[in-house]
């Protein structure tokens, strides 16, 4: 006999699905749910479906939005010479949190790993390569993650961006090696871009 019914075992499947959720914590969360008003339910089901019909990537910056450009790219108070380049939207929230940049963002939507078979042509650096030939951008801050794919997504965008006569620097080691963006404190990260270098 099948420790759960079918379906509270497939509702505990779909929740592993997501990052940091395992078994137990599935388990946790499904039995919650059951506990719950079926209105309560009902607004989490819809609020998940309605995210995925409105929410989609910016045209310019490919941060997550629900309008053409994103109210970022759209802001006039924004330093359009300013660009920031993140590996995921989450990253971006993080940046935004520390309230000391008002430059403008490009989301890579992920980073270099040939282990895993990501290249360049997996992420957003073509794209970011348009964006420096149409916009006048004069310094270029590249803020990945301190670990090994965003010290290798960083170098290779370095490497890339200097021949254009572009100012490019890396966000300082304020950072915990091996740690996300998402996951850093404001001070910290307001610390690691004050004291960005040259790369």
């Amino acid at each position: 006999m099948a420790a759960h019914p079918p379906a509270v075992a497939r509702l505990i499947e779909a929740l592993q699905r997501l990052p940091g959720i395992g078994p137990k914590t599935a388990q946790r969360l499904a039995f919650h749910l059951l506990k719950q008003s079926t209105a309560t339910v009902h607004d989490l089901a819809d609020s998940l479906v309605d995210m995925k019909a409105r929410v989609v990537h910016c045209s310019r910056c490919f941060n997550v939005t629900d309008r053409e450009p994103c109210g970022i790219c759209d802001d006039p108070a924004r330093d359009a010479g300013l660009l920031c380049v993140v590996e995921e939207p989450n990253d971006l929230v993080a940046m935004e949190r520390t309230g000391e940049y008002r430059g403008r963002y490009h989301v890579l939507l992920g980073a270099l790993s040939p282990l895993d078979g990501i290249g360049p042509d997996e992420i957003k650096v073509r794209e970011l390569l348009a964006r420096l030939e149409t916009n006048h951008v004069r310094e270029v801050i590249l803020a990945t993650n301190p670990n090994v794919e965003g010290d290798a997504t960083a170098l290779y965008l370095a490497k890339l961006l200097r021949p254009l006569g572009l100012h490019v620097t890396r966000i300082a080691r304020g950072l915990p090696v091996g740690g996300d963006l998402e996951y850093a404190d404001e001070v910290t990260l307001s610390r690691a871009l004050e004291g960005r270098r040259d790369m």
